[in-house]
Protein backbone atom coordinates (compact mmCIF):
# COMPACT_ATOMS: atom_id res chain seq x y z
CA UNK A 1 0.00 0.00 0.00
CA UNK A 2 1.56 3.28 -1.12
CA UNK A 3 0.92 6.14 1.29
CA UNK A 4 1.70 9.82 1.06
CA UNK A 5 1.65 11.60 4.42
CA UNK A 6 1.25 15.37 4.64
CA UNK A 7 2.96 16.63 7.77
CA UNK A 8 4.19 19.56 9.77
CA UNK A 9 5.16 20.06 13.39
CA UNK A 10 5.68 17.55 16.18
CA UNK A 11 2.36 15.68 15.82
CA UNK A 12 2.89 15.23 12.11
CA UNK A 13 6.44 14.01 12.65
CA UNK A 14 5.30 11.44 15.21
CA UNK A 15 2.72 9.83 12.93
CA UNK A 16 5.15 9.93 10.00
CA UNK A 17 7.60 8.05 12.22
CA UNK A 18 4.90 5.51 13.08
CA UNK A 19 4.10 4.95 9.42
CA UNK A 20 7.82 4.57 8.66
CA UNK A 21 8.05 1.78 11.23
CA UNK A 22 5.43 -0.22 9.33
CA UNK A 23 5.77 0.67 5.65
CA UNK A 24 8.89 -0.11 3.59
CA UNK A 25 10.73 2.90 2.13
CA UNK A 26 9.21 2.50 -1.33
CA UNK A 27 5.68 2.69 0.09
CA UNK A 28 5.88 5.92 2.10
CA UNK A 29 6.54 9.50 1.04
CA UNK A 30 6.26 12.35 3.53
CA UNK A 31 5.50 15.78 2.08
CA UNK A 32 6.37 18.49 4.57
CA UNK A 33 5.16 22.04 5.04
CA UNK A 34 7.74 24.75 4.30
CA UNK A 35 5.54 27.76 4.98
CA UNK A 36 7.23 28.05 8.39
CA UNK A 37 10.70 28.44 6.83
CA UNK A 38 12.53 31.68 7.47
CA UNK A 39 15.96 33.29 7.64
CA UNK A 40 17.47 33.99 11.04
CA UNK A 41 21.01 35.02 11.93
CA UNK A 42 21.79 34.73 8.23
CA UNK A 43 20.74 31.06 8.20
CA UNK A 44 17.95 29.40 6.23
CA UNK A 45 15.85 27.49 8.76
CA UNK A 46 13.22 24.84 7.96
CA UNK A 47 11.53 23.99 11.29
CA UNK A 48 8.97 21.45 10.03
CA UNK A 49 11.34 19.70 7.64
CA UNK A 50 13.99 19.40 10.33
CA UNK A 51 11.51 18.12 12.92
CA UNK A 52 10.26 15.43 10.53
CA UNK A 53 13.77 14.42 9.44
CA UNK A 54 15.22 14.38 12.96
CA UNK A 55 12.26 12.29 14.14
CA UNK A 56 12.58 9.75 11.34
CA UNK A 57 16.33 9.56 11.98
CA UNK A 58 15.89 8.99 15.72
CA UNK A 59 17.72 12.25 16.42
CA UNK A 60 14.85 14.35 17.80
CA UNK A 61 14.78 15.56 21.38
CA UNK A 62 12.26 13.18 23.02
CA UNK A 63 11.22 15.79 25.60
CA UNK A 64 10.36 18.64 23.24
CA UNK A 65 9.74 16.74 20.01
CA UNK A 66 11.79 19.34 18.14
CA UNK A 67 15.52 20.01 18.01
CA UNK A 68 18.25 17.44 18.55
CA UNK A 69 18.72 14.92 21.34
CA UNK A 70 21.74 15.63 23.55
CA UNK A 71 21.81 19.23 22.36
CA UNK A 72 24.06 21.96 23.75
CA UNK A 73 23.46 25.71 23.56
CA UNK A 74 26.85 27.40 23.60
CA UNK A 75 26.48 29.30 20.33
CA UNK A 76 23.09 30.86 21.01
CA UNK A 77 24.17 31.73 24.58
CA UNK A 78 27.10 33.66 23.21
CA UNK A 79 24.98 35.30 20.51
CA UNK A 80 22.69 36.54 23.30
CA UNK A 81 25.66 37.73 25.37
CA UNK A 82 26.83 39.78 22.42
CA UNK A 83 23.41 41.38 22.05
CA UNK A 84 22.09 39.30 19.17
CA UNK A 85 18.55 37.93 18.80
CA UNK A 86 18.17 34.74 20.83
CA UNK A 87 14.38 34.32 20.80
CA UNK A 88 14.60 31.44 18.31
CA UNK A 89 16.61 28.84 20.20
CA UNK A 90 19.15 27.15 17.95
CA UNK A 91 21.17 24.31 19.44
CA UNK A 92 24.78 23.73 18.47
CA UNK A 93 24.09 20.51 16.52
CA UNK A 94 21.05 22.08 14.89
CA UNK A 95 23.10 25.07 13.75
CA UNK A 96 25.30 22.71 11.73
CA UNK A 97 22.20 21.66 9.77
CA UNK A 98 21.30 25.29 9.04
CA UNK A 99 24.87 26.25 8.12
CA UNK A 100 25.22 23.45 5.58
CA UNK A 101 21.72 23.97 4.15
CA UNK A 102 22.35 27.70 3.75
CA UNK A 103 25.70 27.06 2.06
CA UNK A 104 24.15 24.66 -0.43
CA UNK A 105 21.17 26.88 -1.18
CA UNK A 106 23.49 29.81 -1.87
CA UNK A 107 25.37 27.58 -4.30
CA UNK A 108 22.10 27.13 -6.17
CA UNK A 109 21.07 23.67 -5.01
CA UNK A 110 17.27 23.27 -4.63
CA UNK A 111 15.89 22.57 -1.18
CA UNK A 112 14.58 19.15 -2.26
CA UNK A 113 18.09 18.05 -3.23
CA UNK A 114 19.54 19.34 0.04
CA UNK A 115 16.94 17.43 2.06
CA UNK A 116 17.53 14.28 0.03
CA UNK A 117 21.27 14.48 0.82
CA UNK A 118 20.63 15.21 4.50
CA UNK A 119 18.29 12.22 4.78
CA UNK A 120 20.94 10.00 3.23
CA UNK A 121 23.48 11.27 5.76
CA UNK A 122 21.05 10.64 8.64
CA UNK A 123 20.07 7.19 7.29
CA UNK A 124 16.46 8.20 6.69
CA UNK A 125 15.39 5.69 4.06
CA UNK A 126 11.82 6.82 3.47
CA UNK A 127 11.32 9.69 1.06
CA UNK A 128 10.93 13.15 2.60
CA UNK A 129 10.02 16.01 0.27
CA UNK A 130 9.50 19.71 0.91
CA UNK A 131 6.18 20.85 -0.52
CA UNK A 132 8.08 23.12 -2.93
CA UNK A 133 11.56 24.46 -3.63
CA UNK A 134 10.54 28.09 -3.98
CA UNK A 135 9.85 30.23 -0.91
CA UNK A 136 6.31 30.22 0.50
CA UNK A 137 5.76 32.20 3.68
CA UNK A 138 2.88 31.77 6.10
CA UNK A 139 1.72 35.19 7.26
CA UNK A 140 -0.60 35.49 10.26
CA UNK A 141 -3.17 38.29 10.27
CA UNK A 142 -3.58 39.37 13.90
CA UNK A 143 -5.09 42.14 15.99
CA UNK A 144 -1.60 43.68 15.96
CA UNK A 145 -1.21 43.50 12.19
CA UNK A 146 0.29 40.88 9.90
CA UNK A 147 3.13 38.84 11.38
CA UNK A 148 5.51 36.33 9.82
CA UNK A 149 4.73 32.91 11.27
CA UNK A 150 7.82 32.47 13.43
CA UNK A 151 7.42 36.01 14.77
CA UNK A 152 3.88 35.09 15.84
CA UNK A 153 4.60 31.52 16.93
CA UNK A 154 7.95 31.72 18.69
CA UNK A 155 8.84 35.37 19.32
CA UNK A 156 5.32 36.43 20.34
CA UNK A 157 4.40 32.98 21.76
CA UNK A 158 1.06 32.95 19.90
CA UNK A 159 -0.21 35.82 22.06
CA UNK A 160 -1.71 38.06 19.32
CA UNK A 161 -5.29 37.26 18.38
CA UNK A 162 -5.54 35.50 15.02
CA UNK A 163 -7.80 36.90 12.30
CA UNK A 164 -6.65 34.91 9.28
CA UNK A 165 -3.75 33.57 7.25
CA UNK A 166 -1.99 34.33 3.98
CA UNK A 167 0.47 32.08 2.17
CA UNK A 168 2.78 34.43 0.36
CA UNK A 169 4.12 32.84 -2.81
CA UNK A 170 1.88 29.77 -2.72
CA UNK A 171 -0.11 30.50 -5.87
CA UNK A 172 3.02 30.77 -8.03
CA UNK A 173 4.88 27.89 -6.35
CA UNK A 174 5.31 24.57 -8.13
CA UNK A 175 5.40 21.34 -6.09
CA UNK A 176 8.94 20.09 -5.48
CA UNK A 177 10.23 17.36 -7.80
CA UNK A 178 8.61 14.07 -6.86
CA UNK A 179 5.59 15.55 -5.09
CA UNK A 180 3.10 15.21 -7.95
CA UNK A 181 4.43 11.77 -8.85
CA UNK A 182 4.06 10.58 -5.25
CA UNK A 183 0.50 11.89 -5.03
CA UNK A 184 -0.47 10.31 -8.35
CA UNK A 185 0.95 6.88 -7.48
CA UNK A 186 -0.38 6.76 -3.91
CA UNK A 187 -3.19 4.49 -2.83
CA UNK A 188 -4.19 7.02 -0.16
CA UNK A 189 -3.16 10.34 1.33
CA UNK A 190 -2.87 10.74 5.10
CA UNK A 191 -3.14 14.14 6.73
CA UNK A 192 -1.10 13.74 9.91
CA UNK A 193 -2.35 15.32 13.16
CA UNK A 194 -0.80 18.65 12.23
CA UNK A 195 -2.27 22.13 12.48
CA UNK A 196 -4.86 22.38 9.65
CA UNK A 197 -4.43 26.14 9.28
CA UNK A 198 -0.66 26.49 9.11
CA UNK A 199 0.78 23.01 8.47
CA UNK A 200 -1.60 21.25 6.06
CA UNK A 201 -3.28 24.20 4.30
CA UNK A 202 0.02 25.57 2.89
CA UNK A 203 0.77 22.17 1.32
CA UNK A 204 -2.72 21.96 -0.16
CA UNK A 205 -2.39 25.48 -1.53
CA UNK A 206 0.76 24.43 -3.40
CA UNK A 207 -0.32 20.98 -4.66
CA UNK A 208 -3.76 22.42 -5.54
CA UNK A 209 -5.46 19.10 -6.38
CA UNK A 210 -5.66 15.65 -4.79
CA UNK A 211 -7.52 12.88 -6.59
CA UNK A 212 -6.89 10.03 -4.14
CA UNK A 213 -8.68 8.94 -0.95
CA UNK A 214 -7.78 11.27 1.92
CA UNK A 215 -7.75 10.25 5.57
CA UNK A 216 -7.12 12.94 8.19
CA UNK A 217 -6.14 12.37 11.81
CA UNK A 218 -7.49 15.01 14.17
CA UNK A 219 -4.88 17.08 16.03
CA UNK A 220 -7.59 18.19 18.47
CA UNK A 221 -8.58 15.89 21.32
CA UNK A 222 -11.28 16.89 23.77
CA UNK A 223 -11.24 20.46 22.47
CA UNK A 224 -7.50 20.87 22.99
CA UNK A 225 -4.31 20.32 21.05
CA UNK A 226 -1.54 18.18 22.49
CA UNK A 227 0.95 20.75 21.22
CA UNK A 228 0.70 23.99 19.30
CA UNK A 229 -1.88 26.77 18.80
CA UNK A 230 -4.49 25.09 16.57
CA UNK A 231 -7.24 25.14 19.23
CA UNK A 232 -6.49 28.77 20.06
CA UNK A 233 -6.65 29.65 16.37
CA UNK A 234 -10.04 27.98 15.94
CA UNK A 235 -11.43 29.84 18.94
CA UNK A 236 -10.14 33.23 17.79
CA UNK A 237 -11.59 32.61 14.32
CA UNK A 238 -15.01 32.05 15.90
CA UNK A 239 -15.04 28.25 15.58
CA UNK A 240 -15.34 25.93 18.55
CA UNK A 241 -12.18 23.79 18.55
CA UNK A 242 -13.11 20.13 18.17
CA UNK A 243 -12.55 17.05 16.07
CA UNK A 244 -15.75 18.00 14.24
CA UNK A 245 -14.25 21.41 13.39
CA UNK A 246 -11.20 19.70 11.89
CA UNK A 247 -13.38 17.37 9.83
CA UNK A 248 -15.38 20.37 8.61
CA UNK A 249 -12.13 22.10 7.68
CA UNK A 250 -11.22 19.25 5.31
CA UNK A 251 -14.73 18.18 4.30
CA UNK A 252 -14.44 18.97 0.57
CA UNK A 253 -11.61 16.46 0.05
CA UNK A 254 -12.07 14.06 2.96
CA UNK A 255 -12.74 10.33 2.56
CA UNK A 256 -12.05 9.16 6.11
CA UNK A 257 -11.45 10.78 9.48
CA UNK A 258 -9.70 9.46 12.58
CA UNK A 259 -10.78 10.89 15.92
CA UNK A 260 -9.90 10.10 19.51
CA UNK A 261 -12.05 8.05 21.87
CA UNK A 262 -12.58 11.25 23.86
CA UNK A 263 -14.47 12.70 20.88
CA UNK A 264 -16.84 9.80 20.21
CA UNK A 265 -19.78 12.20 20.57
CA UNK A 266 -18.86 13.80 17.23
CA UNK A 267 -18.78 10.59 15.21
CA UNK A 268 -22.34 10.73 13.90
CA UNK A 269 -22.03 14.38 12.87
CA UNK A 270 -18.82 13.59 11.00
CA UNK A 271 -20.45 10.60 9.30
CA UNK A 272 -23.23 12.97 8.22
CA UNK A 273 -20.59 14.74 6.11
CA UNK A 274 -20.39 11.52 4.05
CA UNK A 275 -17.05 10.74 5.69
CA UNK A 276 -16.05 7.35 7.08
CA UNK A 277 -14.82 7.40 10.66
CA UNK A 278 -12.42 5.57 12.92
CA UNK A 279 -12.56 6.19 16.65
CA UNK A 280 -9.38 5.10 18.43
CA UNK A 281 -6.66 6.27 20.82
CA UNK A 282 -4.82 9.00 18.90
CA UNK A 283 -2.47 10.16 21.66
CA UNK A 284 1.17 9.40 20.91
CA UNK A 285 2.89 9.85 24.25
CA UNK A 286 5.21 6.87 23.85
CA UNK A 287 7.26 5.64 20.90
CA UNK A 288 5.08 2.53 20.70
CA UNK A 289 1.98 4.70 20.35
CA UNK A 290 3.20 5.98 16.99
CA UNK A 291 3.28 2.56 15.33
CA UNK A 292 0.01 1.59 17.04
CA UNK A 293 -1.82 4.62 15.63
CA UNK A 294 -0.18 4.18 12.24
CA UNK A 295 -1.36 0.56 12.20
CA UNK A 296 -4.90 1.67 13.05
CA UNK A 297 -4.83 4.24 10.25
CA UNK A 298 -3.53 1.76 7.66
CA UNK A 299 -6.10 -0.88 8.65
CA UNK A 300 -8.79 1.80 8.37
CA UNK A 301 -7.62 2.70 4.85
CA UNK A 302 -7.47 -0.98 3.93
CA UNK A 303 -11.08 -1.49 5.02
CA UNK A 304 -12.48 0.73 2.23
Amino acid sequence: MKIVALAGGVGGAKLAHGLAQILPPEELTVIVNTGDDFEHLGLYICPDLDTVCYTLAGLANPETGWGRVGESWNTIANVEKLGGPAWFRLGDQDIATHLERTRRLKEGQPLSQVIRDFCRAWDVRHTVLPMCDSPVRTMVDTDEGELAFQEYFVHRRCEPIVKGFRFDGAEAAEPAPGVREALESADAIVFCPSNPWVSIDPILRVVKKINKPVVAVSPIIGGKTVKGPAAKMYTELGIEPSALAVAMHYRTILTGFVLDNADLKYEEEIKALQVKTLVTDTLMNQLTDRARLATDVLHFIGSY
